[in-house]
């Protein structure tokens, strides 16, 4: 198992790696947005990957406080870009 672990961990950084450049490089800020929520979701992954891993339940309220404001986030951030869509 502990292969499965290390491949997944190791396409979860990849996806990370990607997705970062992809904040870094825009173009558009709904773009860096998406990226970033996208960001937020891989560390939320690599956080269970490694609990599963590890059998260690003390990083569980991590994961939900991490899931709940990337939640949290996606939806402000769609608030404001449909707020500044009205006033266009």
């Amino acid at each position: 198992m502990n292969v499965v672990y290390a491949a997944a961990l190791t396409l979860v950084s990849v996806a990370a790696g990607l997705t970062t450049g992809r904040l870094l490089r825009g173009p558009s800020t709904l773009d860096r947005i998406v990226a970033l929520d996208v960001l937020v979701t891989l560390i939320v992954t690599g956080i269970a990957i490694d609990v599963a891993a590890r059998d260690d339940l003390a990083a569980i309220p991590l994961l939900l406080v991490l899931a709940l404001l990337g939640f949290i986030g996606s939806i402000t951030a769609a608030h404001l870009v449909e707020q500044r869509e009205d006033l266009r």
